[in-house]
């Protein structure tokens, strides 16, 4: 009997779980997403896919394909997911982060939400349709990335820049965080779909000062002017502001939570969210976050130079507002330098896929309903939408009630429910199929 996509979904996984493929933004420290992109070579060559591997520094591999469609004339869909991890220290975690473990419904480890069950479904599916030998109603692209974790230098934004072609007449594309449930009761499960996402800006903080010794009385200290301008940052709350997708995300969740949501003041009903009110909150307005220091050789020594790293991230269409506003917050003494800078991401909650998307969902679920959302983080849209693609976070997954999903996301324990995993390889297929 043949083996079906829900069949081997979960050994994919899991063999992906065991790839450490730790990407700690360190060129030199990273382990590689080279062993990963093999692993899902040998999977597409036993279905007769045929690939491009691309390297774009040692160990960093991208590999592409293309699955033919019956209408090579309509627009390809781009269905992409990243093979890279953030760091996991084995000491926190219950499970050895790289184990792949199966218990108590779930497979435990780095990269089980962010995102090997996705690949895993794709290359479940995938490998489904050629053993059955169905064609897609359009071409699907396939594109499993590097680098996702960092920045995206070695990943999608060198797919973009060097391999483009690979990429031809795609205009719409699937990837993270999305097609995710959030049980509202037995009856109703509402499924976040990202149609948006904020723009990243990594600055880099200078203050400058007369160095000295560190036993004299000194007021220009470089370190001093740099406290406390991080301490500004790290204080303020920048103000709510309410992005055309948030309004939209809210009225649907007040509706369906049967509560009264007021857009300008949304964030007591924020609050009542539950699970996901952290991943939803920190979308009602710009934010910086300190995040690194640097300073000095010596204990007895005043450098004359101190450094910080601070992670931004700006709502779309607001990212210049939010620099006038930041500009303020440090102060006039403190350079600013722009270490890494990508665009916000955003597309209307509409059109044939999202209906799509929606009717996968509740044919495998008839409590299913849709609503877009704004995610806070970044994903590699954010290079394939430069080429004018609709980019969406849909990577299916029925998720227990009780499991705090976003808390998962770079946290100890990630673990993705195996019939969750299998509820998503249905509903990826049944998308894939209608799209």
């Amino acid at each position: 009997m043949e083996t079906t996509a829900a069949e081997e979904v979960t050994g994919i996984c899991r063999d992906l779980l065991r790839i450490d493929t730790t990407n700690t933004g360190d060129q030199s420290t990273t382990v590689g997403e080279r062993v990963a992109a093999e692993y899902v070579a040998a999977r597409l060559d036993e279905a007769g896919v045929a690939y491009e591997l691309h390297e774009s520094a040692p160990r960093r591999a991208n590999l592409v394909a293309r699955i033919p469609g019956a209408d090579r004339a309509r627009g390809a869909l781009l269905v992409h997911g990243h093979l890279d991890v953030v760091p996991a220290d084995a000491r926190e975690w219950s499970v050895d982060p790289f184990s792949g473990e199966e218990k108590d419904g779930y497979l435990w480890g780095r990269g089980a939400i962010d995102m090997k069950d996705f690949d895993a479904m794709v290359l479940a599916v995938v490998r489904d349709w050629r053993r059955t030998g169905y064609v897609p109603p359009r071409d699907v692209v396939l594109a499993f990335t590097a680098d996702e974790e960092a920045g995206m230098t070695y990943g999608s934004e060198f797919l973009v820049r060097k391999h483009r072609d690979l990429l031809d007449g795609c205009t719409e594309a699937i990837g993270e965080v999305g097609g995710y449930s959030y049980t509202v009761n037995d009856d109703l499960r509402l499924y976040l779909v990202q149609t948006a996402e904020k723009g990243l800006d990594w600055l880099r903080l200078h203050a400058s000062g007369r160095p000295g010794h560190g036993s004299f009385i000194h007021d220009d200290n470089a370190v001093t002017k740099l406290a406390e301008a991080v301490a500004r940052v790290g204080n303020h709350r920048f103000p709510v502001v309410v992005t055309p997708t948030v309004r939209e995300f809210l009225l649907r969740v007040g509706d369906a939570l049967g509560i009264e949501i007021d857009p300008a003041d949304p964030e007591v009903a924020i609050a009542k969210l539950g699970p996901i009110a952290n991943l939803i909150g920190a979308t009602i307005r710009n934010t910086a976050n300190p995040t690194r220091l640097e300073a000095g050789y010596k204990d007895n020594v005043i450098p004359g130079r101190a450094s910080a790293t601070i992670d931004c991230r700006t709502l779309p269409g607001h990212e210049e507002e939010f620099r006038t506003q930041l500009r303020e917050v440090i102060g006039p003494e403190v350079e600013i330098g722009h270490n890494h800078r990508q665009p916000a991401v955003e597309t209307e909650f509409g059109g044939d896929l999202v209906d799509a998307m929606g009717a996968a969902l509740r044919a495998e679920d008839p409590g299913a309903r849709t609503v877009p959302y704004l995610m806070s983080g970044g994903t590699d849209a954010k290079a394939f939408s430069t080429l004018g693609i609709r980019c969406f976070g849909f990577a299916p997954l029925r998720l227990p009630p009780d499991l705090n999903f976003a808390a998962l996301f770079h946290g100890i324990d990630e673990r993705v429910p195996v019939e969750g995993l299998k509820f998503g390889v249905r509903v990826l297929d049944r998308l894939l199929r209608n799209s």
